[in-house]
């Protein structure tokens, strides 16, 4: 069986190469250090122009954790009619409550409103104090999908209560498998997991054309990020994925 395969793109070059490499719908984001927020109109404009295939921008106003304010709640009210207005297939969301449990009322209203666009719950699922239970009230919210690494912070960590959630879960909603997906273990995670979805940026750091680099400024200030790298998805890690994943199903 064919597997789905996303892209987390953060630019409109990743989205491209998501879509040259065979990719069959991508997550649009900015500030992938932050674990991913809303990009800009003119990023999710441009990247609808781009590529055909799904684009699925994150709904998510800033970094840090799911717990939102009415005034974010409204920004990302705002931003899902954008998105819809863009042509968006779908949005990527995520709220919880300040006990770990998913925000149904909320996440069921930006549901509604997005439609018919399809939605994600994103990684906020990770941070919910019950995993099962946490399944059963994103199914009631009418999502299509949940993004998760099996409360871990790599998929291959949490690859065993992965397997329970895609049995739990009985075919009435995708468990999307994500967080260090790579071509070197999508072979195991498609084997022990029973799953049919995964979500990977395949990217890679691509030298920067400065040729000035002032050696005592660091912009970022984040240790282990190349201060002249551009990190961007490759088309050739996308294909060799799906080579692999096609391999391991036949």
């Amino acid at each position: 069986m064919k597997i789905t395969l996303e892209i987390c793109a953060a630019s409109v070059a990743s989205c491209v190469a998501a879509q040259e490499g065979g990719a069959d719908r991508i997550e649009l984001c900015d500030n992938l250090l932050e674990g991913g927020t809303t990009p800009s109109y003119a990023t999710i404009s441009l990247a609808r122009e781009k590529v055909k295939i799904a684009i699925y921008p994150i709904i998510r106003p800033r970094g840090g954790d799911f717990l939102y304010s009415g005034l974010e709640y409204e920004t990302m009210k705002r931003d899902i009619v954008m998105c819809k207005q863009l042509g968006c297939d779908g949005v990527v969301i995520g709220l919880l409550t300040p006990d770990g449990k998913v925000d149904i009322p909320r996440t069921k209203a930006l549901v509604e409103l997005a439609w018919p666009m399809g939605v994600t719950f994103h990684r906020a699922f990770d941070m919910t104090d019950d995993p099962m239970q946490a399944l059963e009230d994103v199914i009631a919210t009418g999502c299509e999908r949940i993004l998760t690494s099996g409360h871990r912070n790599t998929a291959v960590e949490g690859i065993e209560l992965l397997a329970e959630l895609v049995k739990k879960a009985e075919g009435r909603i995708a468990i999307l498998v994500g967080s260090g997906v790579r071509s070197t273990n999508i072979a195991q995670l498609i084997k022990e997991t029973g799953a049919q979805e995964f979500h990977t940026t395949a990217k890679a750091y691509i030298e920067s054309g400065m040729q000035y680099r002032n050696p005592n400024v660091s912009m970022g200030g984040i240790p282990g990020v190349p201060e002249y790298g551009i990190s961007q998805t490759q088309a050739s890690e996308v294909k060799l994925i799906l080579e692999i994943a096609g391999q391991t199903n036949s």
